[in-house]
C-alpha cells in the first residue's frame, strides 16, 4: 500500500530470514501456532488508517447511544443469555477488507465486527519477534495512541485484572490446549499470569466458582471469557458435566458473553457509513435484488465464516427457514494490493479496541491482519499458497 516501503521490504526478504523468524516464533511454545504466518506485514498509509478509525468511531457512537441495548436485545438467543450484563463491552474487533471502489480507489470496507476478545497477547509477542528479523521503517507502528510494547502490556494488565490478583482471574475456554488460537492463551499467561482453564474444570459451589491451581482450590473472581456458545453447543455431548454459565454466578465477566451477540453481524444493518457495505436483515428484504451475484448471505449466529453463501442462487434464499437469523450484505471487491513474489495478495485488517472501567469510551490499541490469495480470507481458501496467513499492519504515524 506504500510502494516504496513495500519494495524495500520485498527486496530485503529472503526465505532464510523468514524461516529463522518462524523458528524464534515457535521456540517458546513449540507446536502452539497451527495457523500459517505470512511472510510479510502490511504497511498502511495515514489516510487509509484514518478512514478505518473514523468508521470504527461511528460504530462506537452507535453502541454508546441510549437506544442501542434495546435495538440489539433480540440479538441474544434466549438459550445463551447470561445474567449480570454490564454496559461495558471490554473488547471490540472491527474487520476491514482493503477494497477497490467503483472509481478504482482503495478504501476500507467493514466485513465483520465482534464484541469479543481477539489475539491481544499474541499481537504483542508476534510483532516483537518479527522486528528482530525484519526492518520496519521509522514512523510506522502496529500500536496506537503512542504506545510501545511496555505501555501496551500495562494497558492490557489494567483491563484484564482490574485490581484482582492474577490467580483469581482465569481465561475460560473449551479445551483450551486444543484450540488453534492457544498461542494467545499461553502468551496471556506469560504476560499477565492469567491461566487458561477448560469449562469442564470449573468447580461450582452455589454461585461461587473455583478451579484447581497447582493443587490448591482457588476462587474465581473474574473470567476473561473466550467461550463461544455455538462451539459449546456443538461439543456439549462430548464434554461431560460442567457448570451452566448461563445461570447467575458470583463472578465478573470480561467481556460479558452477551456482548458477543450484540456487537456482531446483528449490528451491521443498523449502520450507515460509506465504509460499511449495505446490509439488511433477510426477513426485512421485500424484493430480492436482481443482481444476486453482487450480494452475500451470512447467518447471524455463526463464527469463523461458517455458513456464509458467497455465490447466491435464488434457491438459497427460498431454502432459508429462519430469515430473521440471516443478513444479506452487498459484496465488496477486495483489491489485489500486496505485491508478492508469486502474485498479488488481498488483505483484511482487524482494528482492536479495549474499554477499561472508568473510561468514557473504548480506545484503539492494536491490530492484526490476514493475507489471502483465495476467494475468502481463511485457511481453507489458501492451501498450498505462500505470502498468505496471519500478519500485522504497521501504520504510518
Amino acid at each position: 500500500m506504500v510502494p516504496s516501503v513495500r519494495k524495500a521490504f520485498n527486496d530485503a526478504f529472503t526465505e532464510a530470514r523468514y524461516q529463522a523468524f518462524l523458528e524464534d516464533l515457535q521456540a517458546p511454545y513449540p507446536g502452539a501456532i497451527e495457523f500459517r504466518i505470512a511472510e510479510t506485514p502490511l504497511f498502511v498509509p495515514r489516510d487509509f488508517r484514518d478512514m478505518m478509525i473514523n468508521c470504527c468511531e461511528d460504530i462506537i457512537d452507535l453502541v454508546l447511544s441510549p437506544g442501542y441495548m434495546e435495538l440489539t436485545a433480540r440479538a441474544i438467543p434466549a438459550t445463551d443469555h447470561v445474567p449480570g450484563e454490564n454496559r461495558h463491552c471490554h473488547m471490540f474487533a472491527f474487520d476491514f477488507g482493503i477494497c477497490e471502489n467503483e472509481e478504482g480507489k482503495l478504501e476500507p470496507q467493514l466485513i465483520e465486527m465482534q464484541g469479543f476478545p481477539s489475539l491481544y497477547a499474541f499481537e504483542a509477542f508476534y510483532p516483537d519477534v518479527l522486528e528482530q528479523h525484519f526492518d520496519i521503517p521509522k514512523g510506522y507502528s502496529h500500536y496506537f495512541g503512542g504506545l510501545d510494547m511496555r505501555g501496551y502490556l500495562r494497558e492490557m494488565k489494567d483491563l484484564l485484572l482490574d485490581g484482582h490478583k492474577p490467580e483469581h482471574v482465569i481465561l475460560l475456554e473449551i479445551k483450551p490446549h486444543e484450540q488453534k488460537t492457544r498461542i494467545d492463551f499461553y502468551c496471556t499467561q506469560e504476560y499477565w499470569g492469567i491461566r487458561p482453564v477448560c469449562i469442564t474444570d470449573l468447580i461450582q459451589e452455589g454461585k461461587k466458582l473455583y478451579y484447581d491451581r497447582d493443587g490448591v482450590r482457588t476462587p474465581i473472581e473474574r473470567i476473561y471469557n473466550r467461550v463461544i456458545f455455538e462451539d459449546l453447543h456443538a461439543q456439549r455431548d462430548n464434554l461431560g458435566p460442567f457448570p451452566d454459565i448461563t445461570k447467575e454466578l458470583d463472578v465478573e465477566w470480561m467481556p460479558h458473553p452477551n456482548w458477543f451477540y450484540r456487537v456482531s453481524k446483528y449490528t451491521l444493518p443498523l449502520l450507515r457509513n460509506p465504509h460499511v457495505p449495505r446490509t439488511y436483515f433477510l426477513n426485512e428484504v421485500k424484493q430480492v435484488p436482481a443482481d444476486l451475484e453482487n450480494w452475500v448471505l451470512k447467518p447471524l449466529f455463526s463464527f469463523a465464516g461458517q455458513g456464509v453463501v458467497i455465490d447466491i442462487a435464488p434457491g438459497n434464499i427460498e431454502a432459508i427457514k429462519d430469515p430473521e437469523n440471516w443478513i444479506l450484505q452487498r459484496k465488496v471487491k477486495y483489491a489485489d494490493i500486496i505485491e508478492t513474489p508469486d502474485g498479488h495478495a488481498k488483505a483484511e485488517i482487524r482494528m482492536m479496541y479495549i474499554w477499561k472501567e472508568g473510561d468514557a469510551r473504548p480506545k484503539l490499541i492494536t491490530n492484526l491482519a490476514r493475507l489471502s490469495k483465495g476467494k475468502m480470507i481463511g485457511v481453507r481458501y489458501n492451501k498450498d499458497k505462500t505470502w498468505v496467513g496471519g500478519s500485522v499492519a504497521y501504520f504510518e504515524s
